[in-house]
């Protein structure tokens, strides 16, 4: 039996992970200006972020297309 590989391009990409991820490469405020969700814009930190971000998936997906978007090359 041979496993096909995910075609899910965040496949084995942890949430914490991709939170982390946006935040070096673009900081807090400019994540609170492409996604505007008080967790970005209001003394944002990473617990408080993936908390929301757990519980809100249109948030999360928000921020998933944002991760996608980022590594695909383009700039916001």
């Amino acid at each position: 039996m041979t496993l096909k590989p995910s075609s899910d391009p965040l496949h084995g990409v942890n949430l914490k992970t991709i939170v982390e991820y946006l935040v070096e490469v673009y900081g807090w405020e400019r994540m609170g200006l492409a996604i505007d969700i008080r967790c970005f814009t209001n003394n944002p930190d990473i617990q408080s972020s993936l908390k929301f971000l757990r519980r809100t998936p249109w948030a999360r997906k928000q921020v998933e297309d944002l991760y996608l978007y980022v590594k695909s090359g383009e700039t916001f």
